[in-house]
């Protein structure tokens, strides 16, 4: 069974750690130093290097580890990445070298124009997705426009309920804060932040989360729903025409919030 560790770095950032019979992969290692410190404090080997996007915290990392362990680097095609040993694009899949845990590959562009996430499928289902949905929110548009980042949350939304969302960062508390405002009905999102405001007080990670969790509770997910899109209006000041309309609303919302 593959074991999921966060190795937490800089100050909100989960690097994650997939790990099997001392064999070790990681997602998005925007720093060497916090990983080569938990694969020791392991005794662990790193296999490979997983990344979703371009940007210097998710892999600022990567050159120091393969100075280190020689190990393959797996990212998106266009996204530009460097260092890569095999680009990945929509559809592809991989066998995390070293591990019985295979993923397959989305293309979900919006906070980078090539930001790709990892799926497992098995018995025990996860998504490794970056920046693009975090636990009660998703990621800024840096690079794609308000239909693309909507395309991108619609593919993982379809993933099933039980699959672990394993994000970034650790934004949850802020971001169900901004959920609150937007969807003030929702008891779901009430026990939520209940929950959620235990575990950092206990100094546990709020992720990963599920995508039925976040179906049921994330405004970003639920711009279909009749509250939802009447608040984005309201704060739009005027009528919008559909659930792109109001993602683009809300996301602006959030920016500013």
């Amino acid at each position: 069974m593959v074991q999921i560790d966060a190795v937490p770095a800089f100050e909100d950032n989960y690097f994650w750690v997939l790990s099997e019979a001392g064999a070790a992969a990681v997602v998005d290692p925007g720093d060497a130093e916090p990983v080569e410190q938990f694969l020791g404090a392991h005794g662990l080997a790193l296999q490979s290097i997983l990344a979703t996007h371009h940007h210097g915290d998710h892999v600022g990392g990567v050159a120091d580890l393969v100075g280190r362990w020689g190990c393959p680097v797996f990212g998106p095609a266009r996204d530009g990445v460097r260092n890569l040993t095999r680009s990945l694009a929509e559809g592809d899949r991989l066998v995390v070298p070293g591990l019985d845990f295979a993923v397959e590959v989305l293309d979900v562009p919006g906070h980078t124009a090539g930001h790709i996430a990892y799926v497992h499928r098995g018995a025990d289902p996860a998504v490794f997705c970056g920046d693009t949905l975090f636990a009660c929110g998703c990621g800024r548009l840096f690079e794609g426009t308000p239909a693309q980042m909507a395309a991108s949350l619609a593919k993982l939304a379809s993933l099933p309920a039980d699959t672990r969302v394993y994000c970034a960062h650790e934004y949850t508390l802020a971001n169900i804060r901004f959920a609150e405002a937007v969807e003030p009905g929702n008891a779901r999102l009430a026990e939520r932040k209940a929950r959620e405001a235990a575990k950092r007080g206990r100094g546990l990670p709020t992720v990963p989360s599920t995508v039925g969790e976040e179906l049921a509770t994330n405004p970003f997910l639920r711009c279909a729903v009749p509250e939802v899109a009447a608040s984005a209006e309201r704060h739009a000041g005027h009528r919008l025409a559909g659930p792109v309309e109001v993602f683009a609303e809300i996301r602006e919302w959030k920016n500013r919030f």
